[in-house]
């Protein structure tokens, strides 16, 4: 073979080459950002119930009440007004949270296990909680005293 062809063949195999793993690339990163349906079968409900009680959780800890209110469902809303629950709020008193696990009993309800920390005369505890979380509208609630 003549060096001419070899060079030629090379870079139509190097185009095929970069085209397929540019292919391949482009596949893989389309399923890794597929957006994920909000409820769409057990684990779709659990991490988006997962996501907005930490979500909630990390605006109660910073103090940031007009955003822990909005996760409140529209019914628990319409109970209980934004002014009472700011003066119920315990600001300041929670130090950390974190979701441990979710559990779906319905396509429409959920429990959140949480663990919280606050301090007691001095000394950093640990409690568990559970939150009641529905979805309606498309969205998960958190209901108040569910």
């Amino acid at each position: 073979m003549n060096s001419s062809f070899r060079n030629r063949d090379s870079g139509f195999t190097g185009w095929v080459a970069r085209g397929a793993a540019i292919f391949v690339a482009a596949t893989l990163w389309g399923c890794a950002v597929q957006p994920e349906v909000q409820g769409a079968g057990p684990k779709g409900a659990e991490g988006a119930v997962a996501e907005r009680a930490q979500a909630r959780w990390n605006a109660v800890i910073a103090d940031r009440l007009s955003e822990a209110y909005q996760y409140y469902s529209p019914s628990s809303r319409e109970t209980m007004r934004y002014e009472d629950y700011v003066r119920s709020a315990r600001v300041g008193f929670y130090k950390a949270a974190k979701v441990d696990k979710v559990v779906c009993g319905s396509e429409e309800s959920c429990v959140a296990h949480i663990v919280v920390d606050y301090v007691v005369k001095g000394s950093r505890v640990q409690s568990p909680l559970r939150e009641t979380w529905i979805r309606k509208d498309g969205n998960w609630w958190y209901i108040r005293g569910g």
